[in-house]
């Protein structure tokens, strides 16, 4: 496949959902009230979304220190930014974290160790988010009594816990097998996946975290809401938001332009934000967390092994 088709599909349809989102809303009034942000409450927006970065480094670092593949903080640290930086520039929510995999090659760990370090972090943060939205869903219990939506996130929540059981039992596939290279790297993904996830003072700490993030990630689209003077409360954003990070998880547009919009728009729907508002939290969310990654790309190209290829 033409490496450009990702982009032509993925960017095709970003576009299409945020004109969809956009023919809907007064575009005038929506931005407008983006020019007329409080500076105070963007900069603390901005700190959260720093802050969930930081924290995004401590829960790859666990999960490094997890697999014996054990970074320095501020390596560490470096790599991750490096990955939110491309995780913006590339289709999809996961273009970064092929980076952090060639990354940490470079840094001297193993190929397995490198790719299974982003996989199960990944896989981590996602169920760390499922639980979280599973766990806040009660409080929207009295908005959405009988809404087959409120199945959904536990469904999803249950499906997680099965995935990752499978992946711990991914090496029990017939002997035979094994002489193809695709079968021995699930071998190597059940090997670390059984190191994290079978050990809860391993496995423990990372959700914890993960959800820590999701939870300031949320906390900085309320002080935007607030910088926008939208109508949300605080406890409001803290069960609304996380099921918009989880819809700009899917990896069918560049960097979630379009899915957020149109998530933010349902989500705050049920506490009575008309849509112009949402879209201009949305996309103000979005512009901030590219301005916050761009620090990334400043590190990948100071990067003196930018251009080494990984140890063999």
């Amino acid at each position: 496949m033409p490496r450009w088709l990702p982009w032509l599909l993925k960017g095709g349809l970003s576009l299409g959902l945020i004109a969809l989102v956009l023919s809907r809303v007064d575009l005038e009034s929506a931005l407008s009230r983006i020019a007329g942000v409080d500076p105070a409450w963007l900069a603390a927006a901005a700190g959260l979304v720093l802050a969930q970065i930081v924290l995004g480094s401590v829960r790859w670092r666990l999960v490094l220190l997890a697999l014996d593949g054990g970074l320095d903080f501020l390596t560490t640290l470096r790599l991750y930014v490096i990955g939110v930086f491309f995780n913006v520039c590339l289709p999809g929510a996961v273009g970064g974290d092929a980076v952090r995999m060639w990354k940490v090659r470079q840094a001297g760990l193993s190929l397995d160790r490198a790719v299974n370090s982003v996989l199960l972090e990944r896989v981590a943060t996602v169920f760390a988010l499922l639980l979280l939205v599973t766990a806040l869903e009660p409080l929207l219990f009295d908005r959405l009594a009988g809404d087959p939506v409120l199945y959904v996130f536990p469904a999803l929540a249950v499906a997680g816990l099965l995935g990752i059981a499978l992946l711990t039992q991914l090496d029990r596939l017939p002997t035979d097998w094994r002489r193809w290279r695709l079968v021995r790297g699930l071998q190597a993904v059940a090997r670390d996946a059984r190191l994290l996830f079978l050990k809860a003072g391993r496995a423990v700490p990372v959700l914890l975290i993960a959800a820590l993030g999701h939870l300031l990630l949320s906390l900085s689209a309320w002080a935007l809401a607030r910088g926008l003077d939208i109508e949300l409360a605080a406890g409001d954003a803290l069960v609304l938001i996380p099921p918009v990070i989880l819809a700009m998880t899917v990896p069918i547009s560049i960097a979630g332009w379009g899915v957020r919009e149109g998530a933010m728009v349902v989500a705050l729907a049920t506490v009575g934000v008309a849509a112009g508002p949402a879209v201009a939290l949305s996309i103000l969310w979005g512009l901030l967390m590219t301005a916050v990654s761009l620090p990334g790309g400043v590190v990948f190209l100071l990067s003196a092994e930018r251009h080494q290829p990984p140890p063999v």
